[in-house]
């Protein structure tokens, strides 16, 4: 059998989607044509190291991808692939020109000098790297600022529906001791000081865009001379940021009183003061909850409004395709 198997026993991958994925590619690739005979379970255990019920298991998928047939008393073969499911194969039907992008590629690996086994060989290895990669993320701010983590980490989860650990920077470094591959995110004012501990690692690091806040700005914009707006985060890089950007914008029109959700005294001042009150997701109960507290004393409760994405779709878009979700 000219098609070598090659399971990595480190890897964050389990080995059946190794070798479940080694095959489909074979057969796509047409390593394995229409017609032959893959190895018997017996056979294929003792190439691979892997249990037979295994095996079994990673046959019966192929079985059910279309990409194999069964024929009893004689073995398992692959099957004739149709257009249709070459291009299901390849996720052409949610990428039409993945294909021309697949064969692009190879070809420029060709024109280098690679044989296909070294092409076949660089597609999985950056393919598993990722996958390994994906298996941890990390969300990294700095220790001074871990709200700014727990904003990030709170949206991405909800987003992702992963489990996500916040790290501090100063921490980053053995964290990653901890870990064979990971992925680092952080948002691009930290990139540099990410990528500077990551180098030395098979990690990768993402960054995430904010969002414009265009809605919040109308808002600001809006509020009367003389209005006093409260502003309300777990980060308190986010309120020191917008705190200067909203004095370019309306000078000494307004008064700002900006606020972390554990100092509870100065958030019953803001909720006294202020006309307006912008909060981040986490801090919209609290808030809410001080709001009725002081319900009584208040002649006018303030305005809350709620900021409910820190991060652009965009981004969150590109880390479930980065991270193997969508």
């Amino acid at each position: 059998m000219k098609f070598r198997f090659h399971l990595q026993p480190d890897s964050d991958v389990p080995a059946s989607t190794q070798l479940l994925n080694q095959i489909s590619f074979a057969i796509a690739s047409r390593q394995f044509p229409p017609g032959y005979q893959l190895p018997s379970t017996r056979q294929l255990a003792m190439i691979t190291g892997l249990h037979r019920n295994t095996i079994n298991k990673v046959y019966s998928q192929l079985e059910e991808l279309g990409l194999v047939e069964a024929q009893p008393g004689s073995g398992i073969y692959v099957r004739a692939l149709s257009l249709k499911q070459r291009s299901r194969l390849a996720q052409i039907d949610q990428f039409p020109e993945a294909n021309a992008v697949v064969q692009k590629s190879l070809d420029t690996l060709l024109e280098h000098g690679c044989t296909l086994e070294q092409a076949r060989a660089l597609f999985l290895a950056e393919i598993d790297w990722r996958l390994r990669c994906s298996a941890v993320v990390l969300v990294a701010t700095p220790a001074h600022d871990l709200g700014l983590g727990e904003l990030i980490g709170q949206q991405l989860q909800q987003a992702l529906a992963i489990p996500v650990q916040v790290v501090a920077f100063e921490e980053l470094e053995r964290a990653l001791e901890r870990t064979q591959s990971a992925t680092v995110i952080t948002n691009r004012y930290h990139l540099a000081r990410a990528e500077t501990i990551a180098a030395p690692r098979q990690v990768r690091v993402l960054p995430v865009e904010i969002t414009d806040f265009s809605e919040e700005i109308a808002l600001v914009k809006a509020l009367p001379r003389d209005s006093c707006l409260g502003l309300v985060s777990l980060s308190s890089d986010i309120l020191n940021a917008v705190e200067l950007f909203l004095h370019s914008l309306r000078g000494e029109e307004i008064l700002v009183l900006t606020s972390q959700l554990e100092d509870t005294p100065r958030l019953r001042a803001i909720v006294r003061s202020a006309q307006l009150i912008i909060a981040d997701q986490a801090s919209r109960a609290p808030v809410e909850q001080i709001i009725q507290q002081l319900r009584a004393d208040l002649i006018r409760p303030p305005q809350l409004f709620c900021s409910e994405q820190y991060i652009q779709p965009e981004s969150i878009r590109t880390l479930k395709r980065e991270l193997g979700l969508s």
